[in-house]
């Protein structure tokens, strides 16, 4: 497959202690740069005829209704292209990797959906039919509440895993050995999510994996492709970029409520992570309706 490396590794402001996390917003310009995160995907657009899809080596112009599942870590982005509608009526709900364990997709009632996740790794382009049949529903997704918001989107996917003439788009796959599954990568990343806020040494974070400085940065090097600094940056802006959508707390407040202590290398940061300042990616994020 593609080095990775080449592309950017988001970090969607989605907690460890939330299920879902729903983007429902229409914008004019639809550009978002190739990137990859460890979250299952699934994106519907309306309106998009012409944008330019790629997911893996697949690269398509859209219809004008779509929906895709996007299997974690695999790389993904849209273009506008060739599309000139202003009205770019977009959905996406993001998942973390096992919120639905081993246990229950081994359930034979979960069959169709554990089948689904094993060939999300290519990326599902789901029909028009589906897509169409199934668009009310995901608009109202943003407006359920608590336990009824969790099983529409479960029953969202149990009615894509058993929907006909799906279509897988990348002819490869992902190496998840690269990726953040192994037992060090995951204390590391547990203790980096507990303590983001307060002053994280590269002292602190060796000795959780049990590895020297020289040997823990050629590590987290390796699993992630950035350095010690950068990674700690990336887990404070997904955190800083959902409070900004999330809190009704001035820019400054996040900043420091995220683990900076300086407001311009909060900005410069940011900027360099999210490809945009604080306040443009508060605007642009407005209609973010629900983290459950």
């Amino acid at each position: 497959m593609s080095n990775l490396k080449n592309f950017y590794r988001e970090i969607p402001p989605l907690s460890s202690g939330d299920s879902f996390l729903v983007f429902d917003r229409v914008k004019d310009n639809f550009d978002f740069p190739v990137h990859y995160h460890p979250e299952f995907e699934i994106n519907f657009i309306q309106n998009g005829k012409g944008v330019k899809r790629v997911v893996g080596d697949n690269i398509e112009e859209i219809d004008n209704i779509e929906l895709v599942l996007i299997g974690p870590n695999l790389y993904h982005g849209w273009e506008l292209h060739k599309c000139t509608n202003k009205q770019i009526h977009e959905i996406t709900i993001q998942f973390h990797n096992d919120l639905f364990d081993e246990t229950l997709l081994s359930r034979r009632i979960m069959n169709p959906i554990k089948d689904m996740f094993n060939r999300s790794i290519h990326g599902i382009l789901f029909s028009k039919k589906t897509a169409e049949e199934l668009s009310s529903r995901l608009i109202k997704i943003s407006k359920l509440d608590g336990m009824d918001y969790f099983l529409e989107i479960t029953s969202i996917l149990y009615d894509l895993a058993n929907s006909r003439n799906q279509r897988l788009l990348s002819t490869f796959t992902v190496d998840y050995d690269t990726f953040d599954d192994y037992d060090k990568m995951k204390l590391v990343y547990e203790y980096v999510q507990k303590n983001f806020a307060e002053k994280i040494s590269l002292d602190d974070v060796s000795n959780v994996a049990s590895m020297t400085s020289i040997s823990f940065n050629r590590f987290i090097k390796k699993r992630t492709g950035k350095t010690f600094v950068n990674y700690i940056n990336d887990i404070r802006i997904g955190y800083a970029a959902r409070w900004l959508v999330e809190k009704d707390l001035s820019i400054s407040e996040i900043a420091f409520k995220s683990g900076f202590n300086n407001i311009a290398n909060f900005n410069r940061s940011f900027k360099s992570i999210k490809k945009c300042t604080p306040s443009q990616y508060r605007e642009d994020f407005s209609g973010l309706k629900r983290i459950l």
